[in-house]
């Protein structure tokens, strides 16, 4: 009876699963390898951690109990890591930080794991909150991450120019350089309306959801 109990736990938060799945096949791969001499390869990695590995991670941590409605000050809270994933998003982008992102082993895993952080939070703040206030503001934090992220990639699209050293968008697809740069911009503003704007959209139907009416 405890194991069978086991196994439908299991199987109910398959997204937890999945989310160290993923996870494992982004930073186990060959893709951190790749990121250092294609900057395409670098954006499918970040996209992997904080857009794709993170909400699996958090839908299975909110499916297992955890809630951030508990938390005190969470308006602040929300504020304050939405600002964050910015703040880390656009940061380590910087030609600088990317560069030595890139080059030293150190600073690729606070890139990183960074990226990990700023995700699981962003997300965790919209899948496990069940107030009204709560899922408002995440909604707003989730469209306003989509807008920030879709700008980042259109620069990266639009740039004339590398913007990063020609050594690290040699390309990893076959193409040229100021193409990879480009290509990985399209990565971005593609994913992040996909990822944000859609998890914005959600979270405003659970926002209209009759057992949300009476929530404060």
């Amino acid at each position: 009876m405890v194991e069978r109990r086991g196994e439908v736990a299991a199987g109910r938060n398959w997204p937890l699963i999945l989310g160290f799945v993923v996870l494992a096949a982004c930073w186990l791969g060959p893709l951190p390898a790749m990121s250092r001499t294609a900057f395409s390869a670098h954006m499918l990695l970040h996209l992997g951690v904080i857009a794709l590995a993170a909400p699996l991670l958090a839908i299975g941590l909110a499916r297992a109990g955890l809630r951030v409605d508990r938390l005190r000050h969470s308006s602040a809270a929300i504020s304050l890591v939405f600002a964050a994933e910015m703040a880390v998003v656009w940061g380590w982008h910087a030609p600088s930080l990317h560069e030595a992102a890139a080059l030293n082993v150190g600073a690729f895993v606070a890139q990183q794991v960074s990226f990990l952080a700023v995700g699981l939070g962003v997300w965790l703040f919209g899948f496990a909150s069940d107030s009204r206030r709560g899922l408002a503001a995440a909604m707003f934090g989730f469209f306003l991450t989509f807008v920030h992220m879709t700008m980042l990639g259109v620069v990266l699209i639009m740039a004339p120019k590398l913007i990063y050293p020609a050594e690290l968008c040699l390309g990893a697809f076959g193409f040229e350089q100021l193409d990879d740069q480009r290509f990985g911009g399209i990565l971005m503003a593609a994913w992040s309306a996909v990822a944000y704007l859609g998890g914005a959209v959600v979270l405003g139907a659970r926002l209209l959801a009759p057992e949300h009416e009476a929530k404060g």
